[in-house]
């Protein structure tokens, strides 16, 4: 038999996932001792470490005690549900990682649950137990509680549950004893986790990821199912619609360590990439040439929201881009497309425009943000639910949103997801703080985070994960106030905005470029309001005493990304360019917005 071990790693956003994998690649003696280990080296994408979460799954293996433990660190975050879905089908078994502190989160319900439909094996690790106020006990029964809820078997149920702290480095079988390094994990990963089947007959291997390389294009990654796969062999690619493409394997590698290594031949339980395919999708199967046969293909779930992409064409733009053009943009979009699976692209009636739709407006502003960093100057509109029509309803997506948060702050926030058409679900007290659980319209989340840290100073966690369509829930109603709008171009002044000051609160800080029909802040008021932020002050020869006391200003209001998708309204876009962010009105010229108002 091969000794092999193929385990994914499910985890809800910053439990210590990609802590832990550090670890056991360092038990792996991936380092040798004394090299200066890196820290956190699979979340390897900017991004991914400014916001320390883990957006692409990552693929790995070490060796322990001559067992071959492939490791697939997954994403938490449901907008990246399309990711999940298809790295599990390359596991046997998996570790659950939970938080001794705050217990099973929703997040790790949504992939623990497709996780138990696709039959893997669970070990339970819970986490932090070096937190002061944790209760491993308590956690490892609602571990329990949610696996019985989720129909596990008596197999599942009968899962080994391990303590430890991932960023100490230990692991034990008892939290009260703690060790010095985390070979009980390995150990409980080798004796509990199934090794694969080994099955023989004609070859099959499912496509459940893909890799890019520069100079061999698209590489398919996945995990040979039965028989084996030879360099140089002929097979056939069997496509979702069911048609048959013959291809020949020019290379074939298996995952050591952190990178990949070539090798003759893969047989079935071991997860390897394959070079030479062409024309693949997520989800086909690579079959033997003479008897192809093939595996059924990976459901991937639908995108819920869509955006407008245009070419950036405010008055500055090309200024701090290298891409500008509809052609740049375009070709980028279907780039993403290879490697981005809940993702789909649809042209509008204009050659400018693209409708993208995606899981969520943190999928789509992931996507955005990287344009951005690789030199591109683009638009976007106000996100979009994607409303469906069935058995003659108007349906739309509907979230179970989770929010934990200190007691004396739960009757706003409560009152708050209610206006927005959210049903409460579940309410318990449980050491000072609450736990709310809704059913909300997609609609209603666009918004709500900025809104919850606000009313709560910050203590609110809050999280969500797509349910189902439902009927319309009605009119939500959006922010009230309305826009301060710039009425020429030209530099912002202190002095000018020193006398707007009573009107609203401003996202422009003096000395900022600034042109004609730019959202520079937000009135007080509900209808819009264009005021001068250009104008300086007239000097004279004549000096009156006590007119020249210092300017005290506010500080502007700074949006990240996500917060001004969802604070535009639908007659704005946010304009992105790889050194600003700006908020303007699609119509710039304010006569010619007023004519299309009155129209």
């Amino acid at each position: 038999m091969q000794k092999i071990r193929n385990i994914a790693i499910i985890a809800h956003v910053d439990h210590g996932k990609t802590t832990l994998v550090d670890k056991m690649l360092l038990a792996g003696k991936l380092f040798r001792e004394g090299q200066a280990e890196p820290d956190q080296f699979l979340d390897s994408n900017d991004l991914e470490r400014e916001r320390g979460i883990t957006i692409l799954a990552k693929n790995v293996s070490i060796n322990y005690k001559g067992y071959k433990i492939n490791i697939i660190d997954t994403p938490g975050h449901a907008d990246f549900g399309g990711e999940v879905e298809r790295v599990l089908n390359m596991a046997d078994g998996c570790l659950l990682l939970v938080d001794a502190f705050e217990g099973p989160m929703p997040q790790t319900r949504f992939v623990l649950q497709k996780a138990i439909q696709i039959g893997l094996k669970p070990i339970v690790v819970i986490n932090k137990v070096d937190k002061p106020n944790c209760r491993p006990d308590e956690v490892q029964e609602m571990v329990f509680d949610l696996m019985f809820s989720l129909d596990a078997t008596e197999d599942q149920l009968d899962f080994p549950t391990i303590y430890g702290s991932a960023k100490q480095g230990w692991m034990s079988t008892d939290w009260k004893k703690p060790t010095t390094d985390i070979t009980a994990l390995l150990d409980a990963i080798i004796e509990y986790i199934p090794e694969p089947q080994v099955l023989e007959g004609p070859a099959q291997m499912l496509i459940t990821s893909l890799d890019y390389s520069k100079y061999v294009g698209r590489i398919a990654v996945g995990r040979v199912h039965r028989g084996e796969l030879r360099e140089g062999q002929d097979v056939m690619l069997c496509k979702r619609d069911g048609s048959m493409v013959k291809s020949r394997i020019k290379e074939l590698d298996v995952f050591e360590g952190l990178g990949r290594t070539e090798v003759e031949s893969v047989k079935s339980g071991d997860i390897c990439a394959v070079v030479g395919i062409d024309g693949f999708e997520i989800g086909e199967t690579i079959a033997d040439a003479q008897e192809p046969e093939a595996l059924p293909t990976i459901a991937i779930d639908e995108p819920t929201m869509s955006m407008l992409f245009t070419i950036n064409n405010s008055p500055f733009f090309g200024k701090d881009g290298k891409y500008v053009t509809s052609r740049h943009i375009h070709d980028r979009l279907i780039r993403e497309l290879d490697k981005n699976l809940a993702l789909r692209v649809v042209p509008t009636d204009s050659a400018d425009s693209w409708l993208v739709y995606g899981r969520g407006v943190l999928h789509l502003s992931v996507l955005i943000e990287t344009m951005r960093r690789e030199g591109y100057e683009l638009q976007v509109g106000q996100p979009q639910v994607i409303i469906k029509e069935i058995d003659g309803m108007k349906c739309e997506p509907v979230e179970q949103l989770t929010i934990n948060l200190p007691e004396e702050c739960s009757s706003r926030i409560i009152d708050m997801v209610t206006k927005r058409k959210g049903e409460m679900t579940m309410m318990e007290s449980k050491n000072g703080r609450m736990h709310l659980e809704f059913n909300i319209p997609s609609r209603g989340i666009i918004g709500l985070n900025n809104a919850v840290l606000t009313a709560s100073a910050g203590e609110a966690i809050m999280a969500h994960r797509f349910l189902e369509y439902q009927p319309w829930k009605g009119e939500i109603e959006r922010r009230t106030n309305g826009s301060i709008i710039a009425m020429e171009t030209g530099t912002a002044f202190a002095y000018a905005l020193n006398n707007l000051q009573s009107r609203g609160r401003f996202f422009i800080a003096p000395g900022d470029e600034v042109y004609a029909g730019q959202v520079v802040g937000e009135h007080t008021k509900e209808n819009d309001l264009v005021v001068n932020v250009t104008k300086s002050k007239k000097l004279t020869n004549m000096r009156a005493s006590g007119s020249d006391e210092k300017v005290s200003l506010a500080p502007p209001v700074v949006f990240s990304l996500e917060d001004a998708l969802e604070y535009i309204k639908g007659d704005e876009y946010v304009e992105i360019t790889p050194n600003n962010m700006r908020m303007r009105k699609i119509i710039l010229d304010e006569t010619e917005r007023k004519r299309a108002n009155k129209q």
